[in-house]
């Protein structure tokens, strides 16, 4: 009776087990169906949005590339010829040109901060989304102290130039950075090669930088040709001796006297010592 009834306890405990477990089992697979079902129309509905958020990205790249990494430096460069001109029709070109190539920077840029403000994350969690915002204030500020330009002869015209000339030096130099932390920000989100963009990005810039550095020297440059060229051309005509002045024609006249009486001398000397 009793191994009846311990048999009897042992199967129906073993009845009850594989019941629980077949239980478990189907919860597990249905729970893991349905767990596989909810990833996939996460990952899908991930994906479609970025494949949108990638073409505002883009969009945006190339907004501040064009503004921050073309047209500011370009600017710069146009403003710097018409320091080095004369006053007159030239210098007036070269000033409009810069002020029109700025105004379109500043607008450019903005148009790209409001996409990132209404379609991006800005949590400001990275250097790129700070260094931005910092440099969206600069344009800005800027923009108003252009247009606030006192006149010529004026005691502010020197603070205002040195202000003016400072910010805009760092706000493009910044921005020029900023191009190449938003390619490494897209790299790092997207995992998409950015190294062809980046070295076009470098070779634009080291052109600018050597167009920069090569206005310094253009005028001794021409300066050097110049000289070289007249020399090429007339190489056995020589200037023509400027005029002497009247303090330096009495100078010869002594000098030509003295080498007389010193030959004179010389003589004498020479004939009283044969005679």
């Amino acid at each position: 009776m009793q191994v009846s009834h311990m048999l009897s306890s042992f199967i129906t405990i073993l009845v009850l087990h594989c019941l629980l477990l077949s239980t478990f089992v189907s919860c597990s697979s249905h729970g893991e169906i349905t767990a596989s079902t909810n990833h996939k129309k996460i990952k899908g509905n991930a994906h479609k949005l970025s494949s949108q958020m990638l073409s505002y990205v883009a969009v945006h790249g190339l907004l501040l590339w064009g503004s921050m990494g073309f047209l500011m430096p370009v600017g710069i460069l146009t403003v710097r010829m018409a320091n080095k001109e004369e006053a007159g029709r030239r210098v007036k070109v070269l000033f409009y040109l810069h002020a029109i190539l700025q105004i379109l920077a500043v607008l450019l840029a903005t148009v790209g901060a409001v996409m990132s403000i209404k379609n991006f994350e800005n949590s400001f969690s990275n250097h790129h989304q700070r260094l931005g915002l910092a440099l969206y204030a600069a344009i800005w500020m800027q923009t108003f102290i252009g247009f606030f330009r006192p006149p010529r002869g004026t005691k502010r015209r020197n603070a205002w130039y040195l202000t003016h000339w400072i910010i805009g030096t760092v706000t493009s130099m910044m921005g020029i950075i900023n191009i190449y932390t938003g390619l490494k920000a897209y790299h790092k989100k997207t995992s998409r090669n950015t190294g062809i963009w980046t070295i076009l990005f470098t070779a634009e810039i080291i052109f600018i930088a050597f167009f920069y550095l090569f206005q310094d020297k253009w005028e001794y440059i021409q300066k050097q040709g110049l000289i070289l060229g007249n020399d090429n051309n007339n190489p056995q005509q020589q200037p023509a001796p400027a005029p002497a002045s009247d303090q330096d024609q009495e100078i010869n006249v002594s000098i030509q006297r003295d080498n007389q009486k010193a030959c004179t001398a010389k003589r004498n000397a020479l004939r009283n010592l044969f005679d």
